[in-house]
């Protein structure tokens, strides 16, 4: 487990991004606290030989970023053998958000590496909590964007999505997915990891139906052939915390054919740990065969 920095709602440990390296397992989460004692105050950095046990092996806060708020990041193992960490920066005294890129050739050299902003967002969307893979020769984003245009409801969110030749500028495709009038997903969906396996794409997602959802968000499945036009599934949630949200789901593919999942899930005092659980081997999530995060009796705390 990596708990949360405080008991009760608002002290959440989660939003993580993981990445196999030469030397282990790495993994990027937020740390948070309420509105008014910090937000997403950090971002841990850390190493594992087993995917579970994690050590911290840098921390990187918010001051860095001049950002009122850090949420989840994305961590990548380029094809050149270098790191990249992509940040989501809340621009300060705004409901704005930004995304800014670090690079180094170790995830410990994040600490020396220079902030460069490359998905600004705009006076109409901020943007955030990227999922980002390298794929036939580009790289590809998913995005959520939040309207701006209503000072009290830029909880709203839709994922969109965009490809780039060097990960650092962006061409948009458009919405890639959002929310479905009538369902438990109608306020917003957010994609928080992507899969593929014999042309098809398999995509989990965070959902919500209200504003009072925010921050409790359930997770969801999406499939389709097109990356820009993803198909929600269902009629209900795939996996939730029997105390409210299961979110930020990702997928590391292991070597070997398995795969790890790593979540946020709200505990019975409102707080918000990660949490892992390891899948046996086959990454094809099919409609209807998609891994339920949170329904096994294997999943383990990351420590």
């Amino acid at each position: 487990m990596i708990p949360p920095p405080g008991t009760g709602q608002g002290n959440w440990a989660g939003a993580s991004s993981a990445a196999v390296g030469d030397d282990g397992i790495y993994l990027a989460y937020r740390l948070r606290r309420p509105v008014g004692a910090g937000r997403g105050y950090a971002v841990n950095v850390a190493r594992s030989a087993d995917g579970v046990r994690f050590e911290t092996i840098l921390t990187i806060t918010r001051e860095r970023f001049v950002a009122d708020s850090l949420e989840r990041p994305a961590l990548v193992h380029d094809p050149a053998g270098r790191w990249r960490l992509y940040m989501s920066c809340a621009t300060p005294g705004t409901k704005h958000w930004r995304i800014d890129l670090l690079e180094a050739d170790h995830p410990s050299g994040f600490g020396d590496a220079v902030p460069v902003t490359v998905l600004a967002g705009d006076d109409q969307a901020g943007v955030k909590d990227p999922v980002i893979r390298h794929h036939e020769g580009f790289w590809e984003l998913w995005a959520t964007c939040h309207p701006l245009d209503d000072p009290d409801a830029t909880d709203r969110m839709t994922t969109r999505y965009a490809t780039s030749a060097d990960g650092r500028e962006w061409t948009w495709h458009g919405t890639a997915l959002a929310g479905r009038p009538g369902y438990w997903d109608s306020r917003g969906t957010r994609v928080t990891a992507v899969t593929r396996a014999e042309g098809m794409i398999v995509a989990f997602y965070d959902g919500r139906a209200t504003a009072a959802e925010n921050y409790e968000e359930r997770t969801g499945i999406a499939v389709g052939t097109d990356p820009a036009a993803l198909t929600a599934e269902g009629t209900g949630p795939a996996a939730q915390s029997p105390h409210g949200g299961l979110r930020y789901l990702d997928v590391l593919a292991l070597p070997g054919g398995s795969n790890r999942l790593y979540y946020e899930l709200t505990r019975a005092d409102g707080s918000h740990e990660l949490r892992t659980e390891l899948r046996g081997k086959g990454g094809h999530y099919g409609p209807g065969t998609a891994p339920v995060a949170g329904s096994r009796p294997d999943h383990q705390s990351v420590l």
